[in-house]
């Protein structure tokens, strides 16, 4: 690992590609108009970004369904998309150091992350996907004896992706693999608070052998360039991942245009159940700190909602404060360092809003609290844990997208999955026991989560080499001991 005056020298020489993505080169937006991509870390100007709309969109639709009927890549051999796919997977990681550099100066991830996670989960995830050409067949259906039915798997078209800023590539990558793979045209649309690693991965899958047209990456606002993608007639599916407020408008934008299919990830509140009979408290506070402040909390399966069973709360609050002692704001670019700023201001002041609110409403500042903003010094928050917790509380229910921990305690089994239960959100859980029987039977049955891990919510970035549209999400279940179940995509 580079110390951090390498990584700041390394900084001053990179070159931020800026402009959109369209048809195998940069263009200029149609109007002009661009968008500053800010630094967190010293709120200083990176770059102008080209900010993109309707018109932009009209030219990467008409690239992208130009390219899929010419069947350069649609119809190319599986063997060929394999090896195209291979190979830009090795010049992703050839150039990872750069990789990791532009998310952490363009989002204010943690360098330390961006090397030992999100780049090599984005190389995994391309690998893998390329790897699955090959190997996922179709198949021949039950029929009578007079009737063949075959079942194929066919490239769908154009594919709108649009992606968070919390996770730039990885985030980009869990949907332009799978998409790629199975020969489709895409057209990616990164939020316009972290576009810039998604131009210069664009360069690389020209520099790979992908055909011009086939990937299109158009940096701009939800309001324009995302909104016109969700109603364009020509997009046959969007693949989304963001806010729940905004995968409900692009659920409306399908059913106003085409009725295009819209795969959404949006949002989580997620719980982390802590049970008296875990023999390792100590391990269960370390996974608990790290699932809600690693990224910040800019995590949407971050465990925000901590049940202790009240027998042992005490004693495992200490413990889980003395791990969020190690998570200090500091400068991202140092290897040291487990927290970098947020995003924005705007993110700064989401989150001190929320703390404050937890106040309000009659919980206590168990450690860290409300950040101080200084302009021109960076957008830092505090690791923070609330204690007195009730799920009625705005802090309880509603997503934060920041490093806040609201804790509260229950009694018994059927509280705790209750406690669980009470959410409008249903992304992920963790469950702390090492009585195999409750571990089961709540992740089978009583808690209704998308995916859910008895032991450690690490195994959420983990268990899947990447997620796409036609993968089903992992389910994990273990006890505090080494022992796990994992169902992967097929």
């Amino acid at each position: 690992m580079r110390t951090a005056a390498q990584w700041q020298a390394l900084s001053e020489e990179i070159r931020f590609r800026s402009e959109a993505w369209i048809d195998g080169a940069f263009h200029p937006a149609v109007s002009g108009e661009t968008f500053p991509a800010i630094n967190p870390a010293t709120e200083q100007e990176l770059a102008q970004v080209a900010s993109c709309d309707s018109a932009d969109v009209d030219l990467a639709v008409h690239a992208a369904r130009k390219v899929f009927k010419a069947g350069s890549w649609s119809n190319a051999s599986p063997a060929k998309r394999k090896r195209t796919l291979l190979r830009l997977a090795d010049l992703l990681e050839l150039h990872s150091d750069e990789f990791a550099l532009l998310d952490s100066l363009d989002m204010g991830k943690t360098i330390g992350e961006m090397v030992n996670i999100d780049v090599p989960e984005a190389v995994d995830c391309l690998r893998w996907s390329a790897e699955s050409i090959d190997k996922v067949y179709g198949e021949i259906a039950p029929t009578g004896a007079k009737t063949l039915g075959l079942i194929t798997r066919n490239p769908i078209g154009v594919v709108a992706a649009i992606t968070p800023w919390n996770y730039p590539l990885m985030m980009a990558m869990w949907k332009l693999a799978p998409a790629l793979a199975a020969g489709n045209s895409v057209i990616l649309k990164p939020s316009e608070k972290a576009s810039l690693s998604a131009l210069r991965f664009a360069e690389l899958a020209q520099q790979a052998g992908l055909p011009d047209g086939v990937l299109n990456v158009l940096p701009g606002f939800g309001h324009t360039a995302g909104k016109a993608l969700a109603l364009h007639m020509d997009v046959d599916v969007l693949a989304f991942t963001g806010s729940t407020r905004v995968a409900g408008m692009l659920l409306e934008y399908s059913g106003q245009s085409n009725l295009k299919r819209v795969w959404i990830e949006a949002g989580g509140k997620s719980p982390v159940l802590v049970f008296d009979d875990c023999a390792d408290l100590d391990k269960a506070a370390l996974i608990a700190a790290r699932a809600i402040f690693t990224n910040q909390g800019e995590v949407c399966i971050a465990g925000s909602r901590l049940y202790v069973q009240n027998s042992i709360r005490e004693p495992f609050l200490q413990a889980l404060m003395k791990v969020a002692a190690e998570y200090q704001p500091g400068n991202p670019l140092d290897p040291n360092v487990m927290m970098g700023p947020m995003v924005d201001k705007a993110q700064l002041d989401t989150v001190n809003r929320y703390i404050q609110s937890g106040i309000d409403e009659g919980g206590e500042i168990a450690f860290g609290g409300l950040a101080e903003y200084t302009a021109g010094q960076g957008y830092y928050p505090r690791p923070t844990i609330i204690t007195g917790t009730r799920n009625d509380m705005t802090c309880v229910r509603e997503e934060i997208f920041g490093p806040v921990l609201s804790v509260a305690g229950f009694d018994t089994e059927e509280e705790a999955i209750a406690l669980a239960n009470d959410s409008r959100y249903g992304l992920g859980a963790s469950l702390w026991t090492d009585n195999l029987s409750r571990c089961l039977a709540p992740t089978a049955s009583a808690a209704h989560w998308r995916a859910a891990w008895c032991g450690s919510m690490a195994g959420a970035m983990a268990t899947p080499p990447c997620r796409s549209a036609a993968s089903k999400p992992p389910v994990t279940v273990a006890t505090s001991r080494p022992m796990r179940w994992r169902n992967t995509p097929s």
